[in-house]
């Protein structure tokens, strides 16, 4: 039996680079899903559903309302099933100023997704649940070098969400994760990863998932 799990997320999920890369995205092997993959090896099928843009629950006026995460994730669900495990990583494009969220707003957006997850009818294997991790994407850094009004006022929120995220993962009954407690968002830009750091994240939840196929 193969094992499957769902990675939805944002351009941290789809790989954006920022280093000269084709196509401006790393890898397979280099994206977080990919390490992940090469840590929990033979006999399970990692999905990257990564978009950038995506949000947790808002339609976004300038990019368009197919970046709404909650939108396309009970068909993604459905397109994958039977699924054993769902990490859910979003929330970063929820802090552009244009939508005027709070970090509790947004993690309480993350926990909708999570909550979609929980209630979906037959997408996990012999008609149980998948196990479902809601991941705190890690803070910006004190500086944007690129997108500085993009974001304004997002440094000082996305320093909350780890506190935010926990609290609604408690809420729901899912298991949280941190990412931000074992990697840091790039100096390029403030908010895309590195390499290292898709390794970093990659390895740390290659572990989580692992103890959670045991569980």
């Amino acid at each position: 039996m193969v094992n499957s799990v769902l990675c939805y997320g944002d351009s941290n999920t789809w790989g954006a680079a920022t280093v000269a890369r084709p196509d401006d995205r790393y890898a397979p092997d280099e994206r977080w899903p990919g390490v992940m993959r090469n840590v929990l090896g033979d006999g399970w099928l990692v999905i990257e559903e990564g978009l950038g843009g995506r949000t947790t629950v808002s339609d976004d006026p300038v990019e368009g309302i197919w970046k709404n995460g909650a939108r396309y994730l009970l068909p993604c669900l459905h397109s994958h099933k039977p699924l054993d495990v769902v990490l859910i990583m979003l929330g970063t494009n929820d802090l552009k100023a244009r939508f005027g969220k709070s970090a509790w707003e947004v993690a309480r957006g993350a926990g909708t997704l999570a909550h979609l997850v929980k209630t979906a009818e037959e997408i996990g294997r012999a008609g149980r649940q998948p196990k479902i991790v809601l991941i705190a994407p890690p803070p910006f850094r004190d500086k944007l070098p690129l997108h500085a009004d993009l974001f304004a006022g997002a440094i000082a929120k996305s320093k909350d969400f780890a506190k935010q995220y926990r609290a609604v993962a408690e809420e729901e009954g899912v298991e949280f994760f941190d990412a931000g407690s074992v990697m840091k968002s790039s100096k390029v830009d403030g908010f895309h990863f590195d390499t290292d750091a898709h390794v970093a994240l990659g390895k740390a939840l290659g572990k989580v998932v692992a103890r959670l196929a045991k569980a």
